[in-house]
């Protein structure tokens, strides 16, 4: 079983490799824009940017490559503020791109920029079980029981794992909840955690590979994937779930330095369209443009969420790290408390 994760980088080209682009970019017949992405992303660049090229070349006569890196969306964040010269960043959670802002690489105002505040894919979290499901779970508080074991990762070190751990909480706060059940609720859940893995793609690992646990959290648009590719896979869409956003945004010190601004902007906006929108979905991305989210064949792929909670929810990434994930905070909490 291998479905990819939010982990584990690696870099492509598509088209010819040109040389670095410089400042009179827009003046030249060619010109390279760096990608920098979360893994589970690449399928679906792969299908869009050959469509932007042929686009661009089109109105522009320019001819653009794309060097592409893909990996886990912190390993990825830190590459981009330690040199990697990205022009695009398109990452797991806007707490990434926020921290590239603060490295003063993009600009204050990035999610005004585009349209839905920079959020240009989606997805929901979703319970992967093993075949016949033999431990009966059908919503999260089947994870809290004794006797399940859940795969999952580390919130200190995995993006995805935040999610899974936010998706956790919501499901307690919008169920009624205060944040003393939530924490209890979610407390049960992770003493029932043998091994948090450092990243996404070794929880996937353990859990298919290694045949470790009863149940796995994962991206919907994972699954998604790995049913087109053919796998068997399990699972369940619970229907109160957290809406997993994935930011994409300019890197204006570099795109400034590279002279790539107007083909960075013009793919980002592009990202947006219907066109590029339909690529996600088939890819099992959850559309942000709501065209193409109400098509049948979109509605009739995604399982019908009645309560979806959001990152604002909980007061933005800021709030959510200093709550949850920073030293002494709830995650903390729970950890030292665990059973042994």
């Amino acid at each position: 079983m291998a479905l990819a994760a939010c982990s584990g980088g690696n870099s492509s080209n598509s088209g010819t490799e040109t040389p670095s682009a410089s400042p009179v970019a827009a003046n030249k017949s060619n010109v390279e824009v760096t990608l920098v992405s979360f893994a589970v992303t690449k399928a679906a660049h792969e299908a869009i940017i050959p469509k932007f090229v042929e686009k661009w070349k089109q109105e522009h006569n320019q001819t653009v490559t794309f060097k592409q890196s893909y990996g886990g969306s912190g390993s990825q964040t830190r590459a981009v503020i330690d040199g990697l010269e990205a022009d695009v960043v398109h990452l797991a959670l806007a707490g990434d791109t926020q921290k590239i802002q603060k490295a003063g690489l993009i600009e204050p105002g990035w999610e005004k920029e585009v349209p839905n505040n920079g959020i240009v894919s989606k997805s929901v979290a979703a319970i992967v079980t093993r075949e016949g499901n033999p431990k009966s779970i059908k919503t999260w508080t089947d994870l809290a029981k004794d006797g399940v074991k859940l795969i999952t990762a580390d919130p200190k070190t995995s993006g995805v794992a935040k999610w899974n751990f936010l998706a956790l909480w919501n499901s307690a706060i919008k169920t009624g909840g205060d944040d003393a059940k939530a924490t209890e609720f979610v407390s049960k859940v992770y003493n029932n955690v043998p091994l948090l893995t450092k990243d996404a793609r070794e929880a996937t690992d353990a859990f298919f590979k290694q045949g470790q646990g009863d149940a796995l959290i994962n991206y919907e648009n994972e699954i998604v994937l790995a049913k087109q590719k053919g796998e068997k896979v399990n699972y369940i869409v619970p229907d109160v779930n957290i809406s997993i956003d994935n930011p994409i945004a300019v890197v204006d010190k570099n795109v400034d330095k590279h002279g790539t601004r107007e083909v960075a902007e013009a793919f980002v906006k592009y990202l947006y369209t219907p066109e590029a929108q339909q690529e996600f979905a088939k890819l099992g991305f959850r559309p942000v443009d709501e065209t193409v989210a109400q098509t049948k064949e979109v509605k009739d792929k995604f399982p019908n969420v009645k309560t979806l909670g959001t990152v604002q929810d909980y007061g933005g990434w800021s709030e959510i790290d200093k709550k949850f994930f920073a030293e002494g905070g709830v995650f903390d909490k729970i950890q030292a408390q665990k059973k042994r």
